[in-house]
């Protein structure tokens, strides 16, 4: 049997089964599922066995030099001590490994909010207003314009997060009228943030199923003499 149309059977049985979802939860589906889930836990374990384990923290505590089997003792420490989380008795052990990658983790993920989110925002509030770099006038505009409603939109979505407010004499803790007022404009620009962002998970929902009913006919056509 060739082996090009080998996978395709495999991959028309696979599609068939998924899409078996849309008559319901069904055995079919979570075998597919199934199958899905222990190939991406397979494959991950390789990459993380053959580009990361053995190069760099087999291969230098073995061959490396000196200074080098110093610095893989650590991960090496940690990694042992991360194992005994798998023990309910000597779990506690296991609480510095999971403490470094906490910390470690939330340190790369804050250093690329801000580095990424949050200065890329500033970045891109401010770029609409360099007028210099427009070519006439009616970009010009057009580019203003922009960054006006964009400036607007960020201010009034960070002032829909801001929760603090003044405690009046009856105990009532409220925002003032202005804070309320511009806290509904970020509402809206969030809604519309959010229907976009759903629009185009929908449209490349679609695009993936159009793909796989286009290879279903490509796979029936093949199959049939």
């Amino acid at each position: 049997m060739d082996v090009d149309f080998a996978w395709t059977a495999v991959a028309f049985i696979l599609t068939l089964l998924t899409l078996s979802y849309l008559l319901g939860d069904n055995p079919l589906f979570r075998l597919a599922a199934y199958l899905f889930v222990g190939v991406s836990a397979g494959y991950v374990a390789v990459i993380l066995l053959f580009e990361v384990i053995f190069p760099r923290l087999v291969v230098p505590l073995i061959f490396g030099s000196a200074s080098e089997k110093l610095l893989a003792v650590v991960p090496a420490v940690l990694s042992v001590l991360l194992l005994f989380k798998l023990s309910t008795r000597l779990t506690t052990l296991g609480n510095p490994s999971m403490a470094f990658l906490v910390g470690s983790g939330a340190a790369v993920i804050i250093g690329g909010a801000v580095s990424g989110t949050l200065f890329g925002q500033i970045r891109g509030a401010i770029q609409p207003f360099a007028l210099t770099q427009s070519g006439n006038v009616l970009q010009a505009g057009s580019q203003l314009m922009g960054g006006i409603i964009l400036l607007i939109g960020t201010v009034l979505t960070l002032i829909y997060f801001q929760f603090s407010a003044r405690r009046k004499a009856n105990q009532q803790i409220s925002r003032s009228a202005a804070v309320q007022a511009a806290a509904f404009g970020g509402q809206i620009f969030i809604a519309i943030t959010l229907g976009a962002l759903y629009a185009g998970i929908l449209a490349a929902a679609l695009t993936a199923l159009i793909e796989r009913f286009d290879f279903l006919r490509t796979a029936i056509q093949t199959f049939l003499p």
